[in-house]
């Protein structure tokens, strides 16, 4: 169909242009249902409404980061039959966030941890939430180079914006004065008010000797753990389960 350039500035100007993507199929079918002129309207508005909700959606899952696209459904819950299913399917309805609890995934390298925070997250953003992906030593070396060039503030605003923050990869390595002073802040000023997911390959009761400062551990740590969801992840090696068969063909 020729629409007349008028109208289709006169839509583009009213950011309706997305509904030049799906007018003519909709004109086809009003004309073969006989549809009224507000049924063909309320049509036009239900695309329109659709496409800006799944656009929203794309520019929450790119600003998230994640590494790979995960879902709950696509975790093999029978890798490890020790796992809180129960607990995890809850999590995924995403009523953590609205109640701005804290979730702590734990366990050895390997079962899974990962793929179940960013999961969760995906979770989020369909929800409407914004969230950040992001790993613990990237995370403190972007803030690092935040001191070095005065931009601290502006780059602590990135982890203490999103409505659900996801820190990967937490307590590798022991950390140092500014690491702790930077975790700290980004707990306290999130706790009760915006949830965080933290991973980790040891247990919250080793977390404490990461720090260089005790009471800055206990003031830290203590916030972290009100109101979390424990998630022990144990038992066999996920990815080697998913890694390709390294046995030769016969």
């Amino acid at each position: 169909m020729n629409l007349d350039q008028q109208l289709v500035q006169q839509l583009k100007s009213l950011c309706l242009g997305g509904m030049l993507q799906t007018l003519d199929v909709r004109l086809q079918q009003a004309h073969q249902h006989s549809l009224g002129p507000l049924e063909f309207f309320q049509l036009l508005i239900q695309d329109e409404v659709e496409r800006r909700q799944a656009k929203k959606l794309q520019q929450r899952l790119s600003r998230a980061a994640f590494e790979e696209e995960k879902s709950i459904a696509g975790f093999d819950f029978t890798c490890n039959p020790q796992l809180n299913t129960r607990l995890i399917r809850d999590l995924a309805t995403c009523r953590f966030v609205a109640r701005k609890e804290q979730v702590l995934l734990y366990g050895p390298a390997g079962v899974g941890k990962t793929h179940i925070a960013q999961a969760l997250g995906h979770q989020a953003c369909r929800q409407g939430y914004t969230v950040l992906y992001t790993k613990a030593v990237t995370m403190f070396r972007d803030l690092l180079a935040g001191r070095a060039d005065h931009s601290w503030e502006k780059r602590l605003k990135r982890y203490l914006a999103p409505e659900l923050l996801i820190i990967d990869d937490f307590g590798l390595t022991a950390l140092t004065a500014l690491q702790a002073e930077d975790f700290y802040e980004i707990v306290s000023v999130r706790h009760l008010k915006k949830p965080i997911i933290v991973i980790s390959n040891r247990p919250p009761q080793d977390w404490l000797a990461l720090f260089p400062d005790v009471v800055l551990a206990n003031s830290a740590l203590d916030r972290l753990a009100h109101q979390a969801h424990h998630v022990i992840m144990e038992g066999e090696s996920y990815r080697r389960k998913l890694a390709p068969s390294q046995t030769p063909d016969k």
